[in-house]
């Protein structure tokens, strides 16, 4: 999986601008899969310049033209073989969270725990924007995209567990050293 295929899967249902597919990179995409914006657009050029995508250039009133980006049966037929392939395995996304949290006996409990607290804000945030886009668009949703979606909130979900009772414990520790 790259970010041609998740871009081509995206242009499947509609045309759609390279802002819209950012937005749904960086919010719906975000939980399952890593794209910089700095690749979006590369990408963008690259698949049109091999015919697996058209854009549209599309008159507004009173507003700058926009891209509309539209996939091609080259695109389709490319999507479809990397839908029927065999699977890939997961892999774990570079978290700088968790390689801090690894090597944390090397800063104290107290830094441990300002890390946690960072993580616990940034999940709950990120599992409150699941959960704001899985309410706005479940009714339009196959099947399948809200099982992907309610992965990703019981992933959340055992993520803030994890933490808070890491936290508990963290807690404990740092009290039971000042007495």
């Amino acid at each position: 999986m790259n970010s041609q295929d998740v871009i081509l899967g995206i242009l499947m249902k509609e045309a759609l601008t390279g802002y819209q597919i950012k937005q749904l990179l960086e919010n719906v995409f975000s939980n399952f899969y890593s794209s910089s914006y700095g690749t979006i657009y590369p990408t963008l050029t690259r698949m049109e310049k091999e015919g697996l995508i058209t854009k549209e250039n599309v008159l507004q009133d009173g507003k700058p033209n926009k891209n509309l980006l539209n996939i091609t049966p080259k695109g389709r037929e490319c999507f479809n073989t990397y839908l029927l392939a065999p699977l890939e395995g997961d892999s774990i996304r570079k978290s700088d969270f968790m390689m801090r949290l690894y090597f944390g006996e090397f800063v104290g409990y107290d830094k441990v725990i300002v890390w946690l607290k960072e993580a616990q804000e940034a999940s709950n945030h990120k599992l409150d924007q699941l959960l704001e886009q899985y309410s706005l668009y479940k009714d339009e949703m196959h099947p399948a995209q809200i099982i992907c979606i309610q992965i990703g909130i019981e992933e959340y979900k055992a993520k803030l567990t994890t933490i808070a009772e890491g936290l508990v414990s963290l807690e404990k520790l740092v009290h039971e050293q000042n007495f």
